[in-house]
């Protein structure tokens, strides 16, 4: 058996301390899958003193997080600390400098900083992997990037942020409105205390932004990515997508248009019969539609210590193998910056629901700023009567221009019988 390869770890939060355990506990058949054992020869974290649960008595200790990247044993960092610039990208710059291959799970720098990352290591003639970046334990990166690398992509989209798909299934299953659904996702670990990251969109953006990347061959490009987030669909949305057969998911979609690619996070109501609207909890799913393999569908743990810590070990595996590929699937010098397509032309189907004065005429203003704007209406629904009082009116469009329908609600939002902001949400037909 070859030598072992010298790691070190950077970060020893949950990810690193989960990390680091698995490393010890599946040490023997890493090793058979490797041909040579994966030692961690180096940590570095700000507590020294804090008690992980792990060994770590063998490993030097770094106060200094870039100084591991000068250790002129190790061979590989892994890089768990998070953030997309700071200490992070300087540790992961250093090390890659140094001749170092880099493992991280940082999908905020990848989706930053990842073209231009890539290259280095290329030029270095060292990899670059973050498996681990998307969707924690599902191996993703490496499906979109070798196992179907005979395809051409037509589409990708995926439940990419568990905290999110958390609070709809919530207030779906207990009819609760977002607010309350959030704190209580907050003392069960599942949301941050700040957790504009998650529910903003944000998260999402950046793992869509790096799947797109490595599907499409297209410089990652996280400003390209439209975002918003869940922080607007209320309990009477989730009620009414039911009745209407649909199910309100957090999305990432990337997909090819006439106008060009279209990068895409917000929520979506999906058919309550495909595959993505049975993702429930915490968990994340992927799908990949190629134009040999049909529809792939990828789903399981995408948070956590144990799947997060699996995908940075599958890729301690293949450099510890000699098994290296192009971070994005292709060399950097060959990602093409692809047009992308303006969310404003987006083509489909929408849901608004508008809270209204009940009284007679509201419809008829209502459907003559659609038909003005040439959006076709395809159902409506309102439950019961309550003359001069507010009520929900929900419609339904047929597919149209986004362009054309936000200017529908501008001139809706305008009447005086209109209460409040109309919601909107779009329709994926999957």
């Amino acid at each position: 058996m070859k030598p072992p390869l010298k790691i070190a770890v950077a970060g020893l939060g949950t990810v690193g301390a989960g990390t680091l355990l698995l490393l010890q506990r599946q040490a023997e058949p890493l090793a058979e899958r490797a041909g040579r054992r994966l030692l961690v020869a180096a940590v570095s974290a700000r507590d020294r003193r804090r008690d992980r649960g792990v060994e770590l008595s063998a490993a030097r200790w770094y106060e200094d997080a870039v100084a591991l990247a000068s250790d002129p044993e190790i061979e590989v960092v892994v890089e768990l600390i998070g953030g997309a610039d700071g200490i992070a990208l300087a540790l992961v710059e250093a090390a890659l400098e140094r001749g170092k291959s880099v493992v991280t799970a940082n999908k905020a720098l990848i989706a930053r900083h990842g073209t231009r990352l890539a290259a280095r290591a290329e030029e270095k003639g060292v990899a670059l992997c973050f498996e681990a970046s998307v969707a924690g334990g599902i191996p993703v990166i490496k499906t979109l990037r070798e196992g179907l690398a005979g395809n051409r992509l037509k589409r990708l989209y995926g439940i990419l942020n568990g905290t999110s798909n958390y609070i709809l299934t919530a207030m779906r299953e207990s009819g609760r409105e977002f607010a309350e659904v959030l704190a209580e996702a907050q003392k069960l670990g599942y949301a941050e205390s700040d957790p504009s990251f998650d529910i903003d969109g944000v998260d999402a953006a950046h793992k869509l932004s790096i799947l797109a990347s490595v599907g499409f061959g297209r410089p990652v490009d996280a400003d390209g990515v439209y975002s918003e987030g869940i922080r607007h669909v209320s309990r009477l949305d989730i009620e009414f997508a039911e009745e209407l057969g649909y199910r309100i998911k957090l999305l990432g979609i990337a997909r090819w248009t006439e106008e060009g690619l279209e990068q895409r996070v917000h929520p979506c109501m999906v058919p309550r019969s495909s595959p993505i609207a049975a993702v429930e909890g915490v968990e994340n799913a992927v799908v990949a539609e190629g134009d040999f393999v049909g529809r792939v569908v990828l789903q399981g743990r995408g948070a956590g210590a144990f799947p997060t810590a699996s995908a940075v070990a599958a890729d301690l595996v293949d450099i510890a193998a000699g098994r290296r590929t192009p971070a994005f699937g292709v060399p950097s010098a060959l990602l093409r910056a692809l047009p992308l397509a303006p969310m404003e032309t987006h083509q489909g189907a929408y849901y608004v629901r508008l809270m209204v004065v009940d009284q007679p005429g509201v419809i008829a203003d209502v459907a003559a700023a659609f038909r003005d704007e040439q959006v076709s209406m395809a159902s409506m629904i309102q439950h019961g009567r309550a003359p001069g009082e507010a009520v929900p009116v929900v419609l339904t469009t047929h597919e149209t221009r986004e362009a054309a329908m936000r200017r529908a609600l501008v001139r809706i939002a305008a009447l005086d019988t209109i209460l409040e902001e109309p919601r909107m949400i779009r329709i994926e037909d999957f």
